[in-house]
């Protein structure tokens, strides 16, 4: 093997283990996960009742109903809920959800909770199916089976009721949230609650089938109105890109629905989602407890409400992520102060109680651009009012909250004698402050890990952030009213800028340096950071690093709420932004990475604007000076890792492809060179071409769902020369995984005293054995077996040609067909002194007329008709390198074949995958092959060159476009020359 050879598969090898590693460190780095394991005592009843009366799925699947041991009887007591697994899932994932639900609606033993007692709380009926762990990710036919069963249950679970429940609620787990969407619309389903699916993008892309399952998901979406959450895990989630988690957005034109109002959609990311707050892995979603004990709480709530309005503020209630305000649900709207029943602070002053006790109200003026106390602060009368409250802000608080709760009143001054604001005023009725912002921020621990490994955060812990934006002119106070205080929880609270902290750097400036920011003076509770230009994807991770003065970072001991960075990004896929939080003084130190997915390859184009909020409680704002921002490269290059790695594959058929374009057009009617040379060729003069056309294709804006998916962004641009580098190097590498392969299986041959034809077999008779083996084959693909079991006995069959092929001698110079060399009329005689008698061979004599009318003489017996010996294994060579990388491509079904045979049996229905056609042209051009001839024909470039071009521009998004292609180019082989040989042989 060449240098360069050697060179392009070091750097692969190289590649392949910096994406694996850094794809490992994205869980530890970049979004590490804080879950506590949650403990259940579970029971399954099989419901042998629902068998193939109901379905014929029925031998295939099964359902089950779970109980938790020593909390509830077996008997059906309240409302269904059916779990829907997803790719490779069992149904005894619903257990965690299921025994929260049970566990929160009894407070003990078959004891109901005071909570859910009266009223119209049911307890929880949570139904499960069993798909065999079938890998429905890789296999539309699956999918659909999959959704008629799980139609079917539906109707036998409701049937189970006397009273006929009239609706259900369902949950789907990965691939099984597809499954429960594409039911919709249903008229039994009440809402559907989505954990990591992908709902935008198959993550598994090597079925044509898959897509249109996705497409006709997409265009019915538009049309329900039953109430949809999806649940996303992040970067942590390493199984699915979470940017494909999120929810398609809704037609304006079908966003609104007459009777219904407007359609529920909402996506909810762990990392923002109130008291979790954490990164959760694809299989930890399911028994992560801050996400279980919410989903389990919102199916209860689900189940109790009558409309469909209702059980969308049940969705919101409780599983939220502070994007939308909440309603107000208490009664208190309004508040009448009169002298002396507030403590009045000067202006400019900040609200901060410490362990307060008892009940009282605040007032804080507010300040207006006049003032010149605070003119500088605030610059016009639009002040923004920030409280912090350990405690509750109703209706907002965390689960477990203190007994302290504050709420927020906008009060007017009646009397305007006393332009001071002096505490002897009357006020009029105060009203309740409108918030634009009311959420729960997490509450890290100054020094402590966060999320907190295997544990993460408690129902107690959080921190009630309320915002809200006034104007003077309205309201001359804001009051603060406290009660409930018993001594434990605080209060911070004050106006801030209006305005925010404006980056002008370009999307360039991490790359190539550190983005430098200055926080303004003072300090304030909360700062707002916006770069408008920095680009933000799925594939790119922005590191963070504050710069505190040394002096006075010990302020920030004392701090009520120590430093903590937002990082807030909204997808144009969805109106629901993502949030992920970050201490600032986290310990053991721990790299602030910066990640989005408001968008990212094949989903959305990427987009511009990184916008981040600083909040603390202090008065000094802990020291923080400055915050630099730069790209990290070992987090981005995680991402990309994850983004490409799956089909990768058709990229490296692609290069396989162009390798046989150009082997094919060397040469005229000449040999084939070597795969040796050919990828010599293809490193040293078509590589260093190829990878300045595909950078150059990076920058132009092609549709999100061509080629790399970049939109045309040119910071992302380098991602294909690596990808086809890297693909190089890997097809590379596999060569020398085949030739020595084929060596070592030559030896039993050369060591035996096997010896392959020399010649093409061109018997009738094997060749109408031929067409018998093959119609047996169309037969049993077409009734049996799928096509790819068939594809996978192709490549098996072809290898061993090649192996065969590989130890016939290469044949002499002078006895090559097509070389030119006179043959002599005469023979000579070596020994000229012994002269040649007429019995001597090597004299020439006449024919006769007959003889002379005949066909020339065959070639020699170590010659192969048509071409070399050494020609016929080239071309069985490099169709062998091809057909080892379709098998990527093909593997996945031939998987979930072998998956629902050992689980279900051969009787199990699968259908979908006896299109003979797929499979045929491969059949035919090994079996060619194998009989001496030539696997390849000249004029089969031009379809080898179409190949490259679908796979390079399409075949990373519709990976099965790669394979269909390379089935017609084979059909072109068979047409043009494996089809007509046998033509002729089948008329002798």
């Amino acid at each position: 093997m060449s240098k360069l050879l050697y060179l392009i598969s070091l750097f692969s090898i190289l590649c392949a283990a910096l994406f694996y590693q850094s794809a490992l460190d994205i869980v530890s780095t970049l979004s590490p996960q804080g879950c506590r394991m949650s403990r259940m005592s579970p029971s399954y009843l099989f419901q042998a009742e629902f068998d193939e009366r109901w379905t014929p799925l029925a031998r295939r699947y099964s359902l089950w109903l779970y109980r938790e041991v020593g909390w509830e009887s077996h008997e059906l007591h309240g409302a269904p809920v059916l779990f829907i697994p997803g790719n490779a899932g069992s149904s005894h994932q619903v257990r965690s959800i299921a025994s929260s639900a049970t566990r929160q609606y009894f407070s003990l033993p078959y004891q109901i909770a005071p909570e859910f007692q009266g009223g119209l709380y049911k307890p929880l009926d949570f139904f499960a199916l069993e798909f065999n762990e079938d890998l429905s990710a890789f296999h539309g036919p699956t999918l659909d089976a999959e959704t008629a069963y799980t139609k079917a249950a539906i109707d036998y679970i409701l049937s189970l009721y006397p009273s006929r429940p009239q609706s259900i609620i369902l949950l789907g787990h990965s691939m099984g949230g597809i499954v429960a969407n594409a039911l919709l619309p249903h008229p039994n389903v009440s809402a559907v609650i989505t954990m990591s699916t992908p709902h935008t993008l198959p993550p598994a892309r090597f079925d044509r089938r898959v897509d249109a399952l996705y497409a006709s998901i997409y265009d019915r979406l538009d049309r329900v109105t039953t109430p949809i959450l999806s649940l996303c895990g992040g970067a942590t989630d390493l199984m699915i890109p979470s940017e494909s988690c999120v929810l398609p957005p809704i037609s304006p034109s079908e966003s609104m629905d007459s009777e219904h109002g407007s359609a529920y959609r909402r996506t909810i990311f762990t990392s923002a989602l109130e008291g979790s707050w954490t990164g959760v892995g694809h299989r930890e979603m399911v028994w992560c407890h801050q996400v279980r004990w919410r989903v389990a709480r919102a199916a209860l709530e689900l189940a109790a409400a009558p409309t469909t309005e209702r059980r969308a503020q049940a969705l919101d209630r409780w599983i939220r992520d502070g994007s939308e305000v909440p309603v107000a649900q208490d009664a208190e709207g309004m508040m009448r102060l009169h002298e002396g029943e507030a403590e009045v602070l000067p202006s400019g002053m900040r609200l901060v109680l410490r362990e307060p006790r008892g009940a009282k109200t605040y007032l804080l003026p507010v300040p207006r651009a006049s003032d010149s106390a605070d003119s500088s602060s605030i610059g016009s009368d639009t002040a923004r009012f920030v409280l912090f409250v350990r405690g509750s802000v109703p209706p907002v608080a965390p689960q477990a909250s203190l007994s302290l709760r504050v709420s927020v009143f906008a009060c007017s001054q009646l009397s305007f004698s006393d332009t001071n604001r002096t505490p002897g005023s009357a006020f009029s009725e105060c009203t309740k402050l409108q918030s634009t912002t009311h959420k729960v921020l997490p509450q890290p621990v100054s020094g402590a890990p966060f999320p907190v490994p295997d544990e993460g955060s408690d129902e107690s812990e959080g921190i009630v952030l309320f915002e809200a934006e006034l104007f003077a002119a309205e309201a001359a106070y804001v009051a603060v009213k406290v009660d409930g205080a018993d001594g434990h929880g605080w209060a911070v609270g004050g106006f801030v800028e209006v305005s925010e902290v404006v980056s002008d750097a370009s999307a360039l400036a991490p790359i190539i340096s550190t983005v430098s920011i200055k926080l303004p003076e003072p300090r304030v509770l909360k700062t707002s950071v916006r770069l408008p230009h920095i680009l933000t994807s799925s594939l790119l991770v922005y590191r963070v690093t504050p710069t505190f003065v040394d002096s006075e970072i010990a302020s920030c001991s004392d701090a009520l709420l120590p430093p903590l960075l937002e990082h807030t990004s909204l997808s144009p896929m969805s109106h629901s932004p993502e949030t992920h939080y970050h201490p600032l003084l986290a310990f053991p130190t721990r790299p602030i990475l910066l990640h989005s997915h408001t968008s990212g390859p094949f989903v959305s184009p990427p987009s511009t604007g990184l916008d981040l909020s600083f909040y603390s409680s202090s008065d000094t704002g802990c020291a923080l000076e400055e915050l630099r921002v730069t790209l990290d490269w070992w987090g981005t290059l995680g991402r990309v890792s994850t983004r490409y790695a799956s089909s990768a594959s058709a990229w490296a058929v692609a290069v396989v492809s162009t390798i046989l374009w150009d082997a094919l057009s060397q040469n005229g009617d000449g040999p084939v060179p070597s795969v040796h040379a050919s990828l010599q060729r293809f490193v040293s003069h078509i590589l260093p071409r190829l990878v300045p056309i595909l950078f150059a294709l990076s920058v132009i804006p092609l549709p999100v769902g061509f080629y790399v998916g970049n939109g045309g962004a040119l910071l992302l641009s380098p991602v294909a020369p690596l990808l086809v580098l890297v693909a190089s190097g890997l097809v590379v590498l596999s060569w020398g995984v085949l030739a020595l392969s084929i060596w070592l299986a030559g030896l039993p041959m050369k060591l035996f005293g096997a010896r392959p034809k020399h010649s093409p077999d061109v018997s009738d008779h094997s060749t109408r054995s031929a067409m018998l083996g093959f119609a047996f084959v169309l037969a049993l693909i077409a009734l049996v077996v799928p096509w790819q079991v068939a594809f996978l006995g192709a490549w098996v069959y072809h290898f061993w040609t090649c192996a065969a092929q590989s130890i016939i001698p290469p044949i002499p110079e002078e006895h090559a067909p097509g070389t030119g060399v006179a043959i002599p009329l005469m023979p000579t005689n070596p020994h000229p002194s012994s002269p040649l008698s007429d019995e001597d061979p090597r004299v020439l004599r006449p024919r006769s007329r007959s003889s002379s009318l005949r066909s020339p003489s065959p070639p020699p017996s170590h010659t192969w008709r048509g071409s070399r010996p050494s020609d016929t294994f080239h071309q069985s060579a490099h169709l062998l390198l091809l057909l080892t990388w379709l098998l990527p491509l093909a593997a996945p079904v031939l998987a979930v074949w072998v998956r629902t045979l050992a689980t279900a049996g051969l009787m199990a229905p699968f259908g979908g995958d006896h299109n003979v056609l797929c499979v045929a042209p491969a059949l035919v051009v090994v079996e060619w092959a194998g009989r001496g001839h030539g696997a390849l024909c000249r004029s089969s470039r031009w379809a080898f060159l179409v190949l490259a071009a679908v796979a390079f521009l399409a075949g990373l998004r519709r990976t099965y476009l790669v394979f269909e292609i390379a089935s017609t180019a084979l059909a072109w082989i068979v047409v043009a020359k494996a089809g007509p040989g046998w033509l002729r042989r089948l008329r002798r």
